[in-house]
């Protein structure tokens, strides 16, 4: 691995984490979808204040059913609460509802939010447009039964990160084209929004830990399918839609050490330029994926400043 100016913090989980892994195949993708889960920490114990509850909401037009899993805090609301839609990471082809159920729950209980995740099909099983029309397919859903599940419906906010971030990018092209459903707001968190791979830091971080270019240009052919040719349509890459204007406040991050850096500071100062109000941070010292270590101030950090924003979004 490159010797790079990481944060000491991470010194110690710098070596245990895997740079170029190869997801060639769906054999491998597969393969590395059950080991992926070794990372990660033993996730905490259920909040005694939050409740959960999973579902099956229609899918788009001929696609199956789309499972989502619903957050909502024990305490009793004095009217409608807000309502975050939150769409996981992992590349398009790994990641699951659970990898973000601990801060779905920390986000209802501390913003006493209704929370919605959705279980999106995967790619490459599943490629474009798949995942995004489940996506967009339950955050309709949610929004038409905002009073069902005690949210308030204009005040719903998509959240995603990495790969997550590029689908809520891309969702919220979606509801904006289409005319439904109101958004108030989108986080996109180290936000894959570019498939053609040429940003300074896309072509320098080839040996990044978690993420770099090689694990980028898998994923992306997986994402985009092998029938794929000529550009991709800007629900898939957000970072080629032409017209950003009209979309939903956003706050953007993005790591110094990621190869998706980039793209996600260039997309944010487009937001700005087509008139879109938008909070950005960078995070030094970091790489893609280093909450691993919630301990790290840095980490410690972005993660109060995430809820900030969410916080003053989802305010009356």
């Amino acid at each position: 691995m490159t010797k790079r100016a990481y944060d000491p913090e991470f010194d110690a989980i710098l070596p245990l984490l895997p740079t170029v892994m190869d997801f060639s195949r769906v054999e491998q993708v597969q393969a590395a979808r059950a080991g992926r889960m070794e990372l990660f920490a033993a996730p905490p114990p259920d909040r005694a204040d939050v409740v959960k509850e999973d579902r099956l909401v229609p899918g788009s037009a001929g696609a199956p059913q789309v499972p989502i899993r619903i957050y909502q805090p024990k305490a009793s609301a004095s009217g409608p609460r807000g309502c975050v839609f939150e769409i996981h990471g992992g590349g398009f082809i790994m990641g699951s509802i659970e990898m973000m159920d601990p801060w779905c729950q920390r986000v209802a209980a501390e913003l006493d939010a209704v929370v919605v995740s959705v279980e999106y099909r995967l790619a490459p099983e599943h490629p474009f447009p798949a995942g995004i029309e489940d996506c967009y397919a339950a955050l309709c859903w949610t929004a038409k039964h905002a009073a069902e599940l005690g949210a308030d419906p204009t005040r719903l906010a998509l959240a995603g990160q990495s790969a997550g971030g590029g689908l809520a990018a891309g969702t919220a092209l979606m509801a904006r084209d289409r005319g439904f459903p109101a958004l108030c707001f989108q986080l996109l968190e180290i936000p894959e929004l570019d498939d053609r791979l040429d940003t300074p830091s896309m072509l320098a971080f080839d040996d990044t830990p978690l993420w770099n270019r090689p694990n980028a240009v898998s994923s992306w052919r997986h994402y985009l399918g092998p029938d794929h040719a000529g550009e991709p349509s800007p629900y898939a890459a957000p970072a080629r839609a032409k017209d950003l204007a009209g979309l939903p406040p956003a706050y953007v991050s993005t790591m110094e050490f990621d190869p998706l850096r980039d793209e996600g500071i260039l997309y944010a100062l487009r937001l700005m330029q087509a008139g879109v109000s938008v909070e950005l941070h960078s995070y030094p010292g970091t790489f893609h994926g280093s909450g691993l270590l919630p301990s790290a101030a840095v980490s410690k950090r972005g993660a109060r400043e995430v809820l900030a924003a969410l916080r003053r979004a989802l305010a009356k």
